[in-house]
């Protein structure tokens, strides 16, 4: 059944039925006005022309057009426009290159996290809002690096700032750093889980070989590191979103 709030993002997604736990999560979502799912392409451009939903999510391969045909399509109508996020199997860099320049604002590849999604549909939806805390939050995370000496200009640095960001956003993933960080951070920069956790673990000790453990103990306010001990990729990741959280 639809929820009645019209306060709340409209949402549509066209994607199979069938064990399909992204249809499930909004359908029992506090935060969207769940309008309905279908797999069929055509189906897909009449409900957004008849319900016209604030938030499409869209796999690539539908019934009858794919998701590329059904932005066309729509595009053709002249209907307004919702923000597309594509989910797929389908994660060449070749489709998610066509599916931004298609118009789509998001692309994430299956296996996808009914949470993140959500997150990301948010972060597009209240853009400016978010725009500004995000760059708050950056410039706090980049001040640490730069405290502790690692250089902006290595891959760890990135992975390591988008970790923290991800950490402070869902704390319960430093849980799973392997199975979920690593991956998720793999997946936003195109590359494999593996290159993530050595690029951060090059970052940590680039840090440590410049001397600066002591700008960290004075960061924390503890005196947990010395030069002989190096924290783990998960330990600095956790501390550094504790302290953002904490500031929040």
């Amino acid at each position: 059944m639809e929820k009645k709030n019209q306060n709340l993002p409209k949402i549509y997604i066209a994607d199979a039925t069938e064990e399909n736990n992204l249809i499930e999560y909004f359908k029992k979502s506090d935060n969207f006005t769940f309008l309905g799912a279908s797999f069929d392409g055509q189906k897909v451009i009449e409900e957004v022309l008849a319900k016209k939903p604030e938030v499409l999510v869209m796999e690539v391969m539908l019934a009858n057009l794919d998701g590329f045909a059904v932005l066309e399509k729509i595009k053709e109508l002249g209907a307004q426009m919702p923000k597309v996020f594509f989910v797929s199997n389908l994660s060449h860099t070749g489709f998610v290159t066509k599916a931004l320049k298609s118009g789509a604002s998001y692309f994430m590849a299956k296996p996808v996290s009914p949470e993140v999604l959500e997150s990301r549909i948010n972060e597009v939806l209240f853009d400016g809002q978010y725009q500004n805390e995000n760059k708050q939050l950056d410039e706090k995370i980049s001040n640490i690096f730069i405290s502790i000496g690692i250089p902006a200009h290595i891959k760890g640095y990135q992975f390591l700032r988008e970790a923290v960001k991800l950490a402070v956003e869902k704390p319960e993933i430093i849980g799973s750093i392997t199975k979920k960080l690593y991956p998720t951070i793999a997946e936003r920069f195109e590359t494999s889980s593996s290159k993530v956790e050595r690029g951060m673990r090059h970052a940590i000790e680039v840090a440590w070989n410049r001397g600066k453990i002591e700008n960290i103990n004075n960061i924390f306010g503890l005196k947990i590191y010395n030069r002989n001990e190096k924290p783990t990729n998960g330990e600095l990741i956790a501390l550094i979103a504790d302290k953002m959280i904490m500031d929040i």
